[in-house]
């Protein structure tokens, strides 16, 4: 028997029986402050609805991060329903910085879906766009706005088929390796019952709220699977940038790497650092009661000008100031009892004299 053939059998069971996790890749928004809400950007090939009322900030979200992803090898598809014209719709979008004219046409088409809408069922809409999928192989699909496509579905047909209808196309640009965004505007008694957010991967929620005399927009993450997004209310605004999200969380939200080591300051004294574990911990106070004497300024630590001028909130403070801070309220709260003792003193006196003067008057009474 060799030895390779020694090696126990359930060890071998557990190295076969341990696929590798496959790495969903992040796109950057392109939206300054999203990745960071988002936990570190959009998950690739996800199905996501960017959903709010009108004027929230919808297709300039979109707009903004097809314009940062698109390029004429990984091209962007933009599917427009019974809305805003194309022509129109880029007449404003233009206005921003992030807007590129080079791409449009080239790494960005804009095609209209109204006339396919009007004339067909879904599944005539589901064909053409799996028609214009295939033939342009893109990497980042929008459809504005999908929940006109939902009304026509619910005049003519039931739920199970719009059910259906969502679940085919969510499947079929996954599986053609395309990120996808449906925009919409809903209202949040919707969000219950709808089958689109059930099939959805990501849900973006813009809002608008008026605050005394301004209104303040909100983008709220409710549903992302596979990523730690940062939950509640964020705040954006719109510039000539784009859109700019605010976290309610300044930032601070995620698991940052820290080390549980603290660095350390030396005291001068071989033997003490060896006592402290390499010396006094940096930021921290510590106390050195000496005795008074000529040996007191010997075991004083005595802490290097160098490390002292750069770690300045490292330094101990000296027994002399620490002595000097513990005068200086003895001798506060001495004065502050002896003031009292004062008072009281003061205070005895007039009764006392007011008593005796009553006294006096009371005794010349009788006698007269």
């Amino acid at each position: 028997m060799s030895k390779h053939s020694a090696v126990p059998p359930h060890k071998k069971q557990k190295t076969l029986s341990s696929p590798a996790k496959v790495k969903i890749r992040q796109l950057a928004s392109g939206v300054r402050g999203l990745d960071d809400i988002l936990g570190g950007g959009l998950p690739e090939f996800s199905f996501n609805i960017i959903s709010g009322a009108p004027g929230c900030g919808k297709t300039t979200l979109a707009h903004q991060i097809l314009f940062a992803n698109a390029t004429p090898e990984k091209p962007a598809l933009y599917f427009t329903v019974l809305g805003e014209p194309a022509l129109k719709m880029l007449r404003y979008q233009q206005l921003y910085s992030f807007f590129d004219p080079a791409k449009v046409n080239k790494a960005i088409r804009f095609i209209n879906l109204s006339d396919v809408v009007l004339q067909k069922d879904l599944s005539g809409v589901l064909d053409e766009i799996i028609k214009e999928v295939t033939a342009s192989k893109p990497s980042l699909v929008v459809v504005d706005s999908f929940r006109t496509v939902v009304r026509k579905a619910l005049g003519t047909t039931g739920e199970t088929d719009l059910q259906a209808f969502v679940q085919r196309l969510a499947l079929f640009l996954t599986s053609w390796q395309a990120t996808t965004f449906l925009i919409g505007e809903y209202t949040e008694g919707e969000l219950r019952d709808n089958p689109v957010f059930t099939v959805a991967d990501g849900l973006f929620w813009l809002t608008q709220n008026a605050e005394r005399n301004s209104v303040v927009r909100k983008l709220q993450i409710m549903k992302l699977r596979g990523q730690a997004s940062v939950p509640g209310l964020h705040t954006i605004r719109i510039t000539g940038d784009g859109v700019q999200a605010f976290s309610r969380t300044l930032g601070l939200s995620g698991n940052r790497p820290r080390s549980l080591k603290r660095r350390r300051l030396s005291t001068g004294i071989a033997e003490l650092d060896k006592m402290m574990g390499g010396g006094s911990s940096k930021a921290t106070a510590c106390s050195c009661p000496v005795r008074r004497g000529r040996e007191s300024r010997r075991s004083r630590p005595s802490f290097s000008p160098k490390v002292c001028a750069t770690e300045s909130r490292g330094s101990l403070p000296s027994s002399r100031s620490a002595r000097w801070a513990m005068w200086r309220a003895r001798t506060r709260l001495a004065s502050i009892s002896r003031r009292r003792k004062e008072r009281e003193r003061s205070s005895s006196s007039i009764c006392v004299r007011s008593t005796s003067r009553w006294t006096r008057r009371c005794r010349r009474s009788s006698t007269q």
